[in-house]
């Protein structure tokens, strides 16, 4: 317990899946959490589940890819928590699943606006929050698509591949500051959409199951507390030396790939 007792951390797309776990968790730990998400009444609904379990929370409607909003948000937050001390920046889209000869320039700019600018204008607008608190933590959630390739989801691949360099990038820029800057990067988790999708699979839920588990090493799909803890960590002085890393959580997926 306490492992960021009093930390104001900021979560995009805090209200479902990864998100939500993360926050969740994060108030359990005792951080003051600034839940963020265009979709106000799944946030509102997490927001609520936090005060319940007596844990501190607000929502803040966010869209990532609107930087005057996001700069008013972040601006807020400020005000309502006094400080910003941790950002995890998790809002992201999958996108189309296309040859990469048959995207369109709108498909692929949709994901780079909500995966990389999304970033981007978040960092942008933490940072100077983050350098008045002396030091703090970006946390950017890439994905084993940004570490090795795969046929499939070319402007995913690029998106979270960019989101690895920018916070590399970020580290080195922002180290003097005492700014954390790292990547995570998870493998196939079970999601409450993923669920959905088993659910509705013509082939049956089980079979659905099975493929997904097959496809890790470990014998099985993680689920969004094998990432949320990844991010309780790197969000607590526990991490205090880590920066500039990749933390990969995938049980086992990508060294199979690379090892293959």
């Amino acid at each position: 317990m306490n492992r960021v007792k009093n930390k104001v951390v900021v979560v995009t797309g805090g209200a479902s899946g990864i998100g939500q776990t993360a926050c969740r968790l994060l108030a359990e730990e005792g951080a003051k959490v600034a839940v963020t998400d265009i979709n106000e009444n799944a946030g509102q609904e997490t927001v609520a589940q936090i005060q319940t379990n007596g844990g501190i929370a607000e929502f803040w409607q966010m869209d990532t890819t609107n930087e005057e909003n996001v700069k008013q948000s972040m601006k807020s937050i400020a005000e309502t928590f006094v400080s910003i001390n941790v950002l995890v920046n998790n809002a992201g889209i999958a996108g189309t699943n296309k040859l990469t000869h048959e995207i369109t320039v709108e498909e692929w700019d949709h994901v780079m606006d909500v995966n990389v600018k999304g970033v981007f204008f978040c960092t942008k607008h933490a940072i100077p929050n983050l350098k008045q608190a002396k030091g703090g933590s970006i946390i950017n959630i890439s994905s084993i698509y940004g570490l090795l390739g795969t046929p499939d989801f070319p402007p995913y691949h690029a998106a979270k591949g960019a989101v690895r360099l920018m916070s590399k990038t970020d580290a080195m820029l922002y180290i003097k500051d005492n700014i954390r800057v790292n990547s995570i990067h998870p493998g196939f988790i079970w999601t409450a959409l993923v669920e959905a999708l088993a659910q509705e699979s013509e082939e049956g839920y089980e079979i659905f199951r099975q493929k997904r588990d097959q496809l890790s090493p470990i014998g099985h799909v993680g689920e969004p507390k094998d990432i949320a803890y990844g991010i309780l960590y790197l969000a607590s002085d526990e991490s205090k030396y880590i920066t500039a890393s990749e933390l990969v959580i995938d049980g086992g997926f990508s060294g199979g790939k690379l090892l293959n």
